[in-house]
């Protein structure tokens, strides 16, 4: 009996890029089942519900990837100022956790806005460079509205205090600049201005955000105290060895030495069991996914879908950038989780949401080839 075709809507999914996906959160459940309170693995209160979540929000990047990219293009300033609303009921109404207010209880469900506004941002600005005439990108013209675009959001969010999400947002913002074709001088210049004004930021942080730059600068300082998640990170990294001590018998993790190894110190825990070599593999999986993500944004044809591919894929890329350097004490401690392989739900679902916007755009993009 021969068997039934598959359904064109099924068949035509990026079915490679499907699975680097499902890879990376199945390495999440592992490890989120392997770091469960208590030792020897469980499946609550960490491993279920990321299990849950990503299948909910992979039919939800499955869904996006059916509309055109123009609607996104449409939709931006809606989102923008959707995303607006909701930083604002944060400070107002939201729920506190782990010294921030940057939470929203919505029923059933708990979202964190900030996270959600970095989708949201890269659109925007895509479809404003998108509509600006070449000429006017080396001007003042080309970078003023963008400050004026992102400042609210990022003092909005730098207010609950959430210094890793602001961070990021910055970090995008500048290279997605810099994607559109704005000249290196101004970069430069940017540059300048951001190293005189490091000392008055400095000042303007609070003092447990000014105590992990200290400590990201010489942890040995204070092992025990506010340099503990580092050291301990780095001494779970460098206790796998090549190929590691073996799935469930890690015991930083286990042990309860390493601090928080669900979310910003999963690496760490992974690290831990499978080594080096398990370490190599996750990294290989998350390149795969970023260069599938700039062969979408190089291969599109429209402005607005190129800026946007690189926005979105840019997005992820300084997710694991910064929770990989954050993890071997290459940079502070900002609470930025490693993108689905970490526990949570909101930053699963911006990334998500990343990647169902990438393939929405790869999805165009094959069918303008079939057009030609």
């Amino acid at each position: 009996m021969a068997l039934a075709p598959i359904p064109k809507p099924i068949a035509d999914l990026p079915w490679r890029v499907l699975w680097i996906v499902i890879a990376l959160a199945a390495a999440g459940f592992l490890a989120l089942y392997s770091v469960a309170p208590g030792g020897g693995g469980a499946l609550m209160p960490y491993a279920l519900p990321h299990a849950v979540r990503f299948g909910v929000f992979l039919a939800l990047a499955i869904g996006l990837s059916r509309f055109r990219p123009a609607t996104f293009s449409e939709l931006a300033w809606l989102g923008y100022a959707g995303g607006m609303v909701l930083l604002v009921l944060t400070l107002l109404l939201g729920a506190i956790g782990g010294g921030a207010r940057s939470w929203l209880e919505l029923g059933i469900i708990r979202i964190q806005p900030s996270e959600l506004m970095k989708p949201v941002l890269v659109l925007v600005l895509a479809r404003f460079y998108a509509h600006m005439p070449p000429r006017e990108l080396s001007r003042w013209a080309a970078i003023w509205p963008a400050g004026v675009l992102i400042s609210p959001a990022i003092l909005l969010i730098l207010l609950q205090p959430d210094l890793g999400t602001a961070s990021l947002i910055v970090l995008t913002t500048i290279a997605l600049m810099f994607v559109a074709g704005l000249p290196l001088r101004l970069f430069i210049g940017g540059l300048v201005a951001t190293a005189i004004a490091i000392p008055v930021g400095f000042s303007l942080l609070l003092p447990h955000q000014q105590e992990r730059v200290l400590i990201f600068l010489n942890p040995e300082q204070d092992p025990l105290g506010a340099g503990y998640h580092i050291t301990q990170s780095m001494i779970a990294i460098g206790s796998g060895g090549l190929f590691g001590r073996g799935y469930l018998n890690g015991t930083q993790a286990s042990g309860r030495f390493l601090p928080a190894p669900h979310t910003d110190f999963i690496f760490a825990a992974i690290a831990e069991e499978w080594g080096l070599v398990g370490g190599l593999v996750l990294i290989a999986l998350f390149f795969l996914l970023l260069r599938w993500g700039m062969k979408v944004s190089l291969d599109a044809k429209g402005r607005f879908e190129r800026l946007a591919g690189a926005g979105l894929t840019l997005t992820i890329f300084f997710y694991i950038a910064i929770n990989l350097m954050m993890v071997m004490g290459l940079a502070p401690v900002v609470g930025i989780p490693l993108p689905l392989v970490s526990y949570g739900g909101s930053a699963m679902l911006t990334v998500m949401i990343c990647i169902g916007l990438l393939m929405a755009i790869d999805r165009q993009n094959r069918r303008d080839v079939r057009r030609a």
